[in-house]
């Protein structure tokens, strides 16, 4: 294998529903590189969840090819899975054995043998140790996603999908997920990870795909794609309707508003048109724009190209 070979290597991935009348995929293409830390973000309905599906072999592509360490995941089905470890969204288990046991017979769907010290290291750096012998159907479902990790590193695989893995989990979960996933990274894994926690995308990830319904709308470094948007941001908090002329501009969460500035000088005019509206603010905060403004600029500026396209 040549050593430049992508991790994995999607070619003008296309796929269609009902007959052609549903496109879900239109001519994606990108690559990523072993040991990269890769975000796959979009809103929903954008195509992530087809194109994993297509990656895991669990859904044929209309068109293009797919190929894990150039394998492709039809022609080459079997090497290609066993190169990757996938970590669903969907909580699925058997609720007839023990997380240990659960684990062995995942090391033995892929061939591995003698492997109780790295299945004891994945209990112990996920939070298992003490749960290794309880069957599955007792577990908390925080817990049960724990076991879905462990199930995809069992057969230590140099390709990690981690598809929304921490959606509806507590921080502690989280905390000693990312724990785990950066030394794997840290070792010479390669690391796909969709997910809607925005700011986990920007912690962790070195590049970055966004999609908009199935087609990719940016694809770059995330240093590169934090300083192409506006580099401040207001962050306040308000009981008061904002004036007409900064909603436009303005991301509302409650009592909590962002508005995106480009200058020193936007910055004062934003606070003076407050003062004249007579709006009180508190806890006004001037920072960077983060990956979520970014996205939600994407997503603003691919509505804007369709509907003039249309």
């Amino acid at each position: 294998m040549h050593p430049t070979t992508p991790a994995i290597s999607f070619q003008n991935v296309s796929k269609t529903y009902r007959g052609g009348r549903v496109r879900a995929l239109d001519g994606v293409s990108f690559d990523i590189q072993p040991g990269e830390f890769f975000g796959l973000l979009g809103p929903n309905g954008a195509g992530k969840t087809s194109l994993i599906s297509i990656l895991a072999g669990l859904a044929r592509a209309s068109g293009g090819a797919v190929k894990v360490l150039g394998h492709d995941v039809v022609d080459d089905y079997a090497a290609a899975r066993k190169a990757l470890g996938i970590v669903p969204q969907e909580l699925v288990f058997d609720p007839f054995f023990s997380v240990r046991e659960t684990l062995r017979i995942q090391s033995g769907y892929f061939g591995v043998q003698n492997n109780e010290a790295w299945i004891d290291e994945l209990l112990e750096n996920l939070g298992l140790a003490d749960k290794a012998h309880a069957n599955m159907r007792q577990l908390s479902g925080g817990m049960k996603r724990r076991v879905l990790v462990a199930q995809a590193l069992v057969h230590r695989p140099p390709v990690i999908v981690l598809d929304e893995p921490t959606a509806g989990v507590d921080v502690e979960l989280r905390q000693t997920l990312w724990q785990f996933i950066a030394r794997l990274n840290r070792e010479g894994h390669t690391v796909l990870l969709t997910t809607h926690y925005l700011e986990e995308a920007e912690a962790l990830c070195q590049r970055i795909a966004m999609l908009k319904l199935g087609r990719i709308v940016a694809l770059d470094s995330t240093s590169a794609l934090l300083k192409g948007t506006a580099s401040t941001m207001l962050r306040f908090k308000t009981d008061s309707a904002l004036p007409i002329s900064l909603l436009e501009q303005s991301r509302v969460t409650g009592r909590i508003v962002q508005i995106k500035a480009h200058d020193a000088a936007e910055v004062e005019t934003i606070l003076g048109t407050l003062r004249a509206a007579a709006c009180p603010i508190e806890d006004l905060e001037i920072g960077r724009a983060d990956l979520e403004d970014v996205f939600i600029e994407m997503m603003q500026r691919e509505e804007e190209h369709q509907g003039a396209a249309a």
